[in-house]
């Protein structure tokens, strides 16, 4: 049902507004990180330290890769630049 009701929402996101969303999306992600980080700092056995380890690495693998994704759709709104007019394209008059 989550996945029906996010479609359904990010569907109706005009295309210009998509990149702004993923950026602020990027942001929960980090809270997320802080998150990890708190349980690691509570954690009092090795069992709870690993844990925390695989959170923490997860979380920021999340984070990361939202950047990632971002950084990608942003240079798909670059303009590219004009290959060079090559010397057999030249008329000569």
């Amino acid at each position: 049902m989550a996945i029906l009701i996010g479609f359904a929402v990010i569907s109706k996101v005009p295309a210009t507004l998509h990149t702004p969303l993923m950026s602020g999306a990027n942001s929960i992600h980090g809270i997320v990180l802080v998150g990890a980080m708190i349980i690691a700092a509570t954690a009092h056995d090795s069992v709870g330290y690993l844990l925390a380890l695989v959170a923490v690495a997860f979380a920021t693998m999340n984070v990361v890769g939202g950047y990632v994704v971002t950084d990608r759709m942003l240079q798909m709104f670059r303009k590219r630049p004009s290959p060079p007019a090559s010397s057999s394209d030249r008329t000569e008059g």
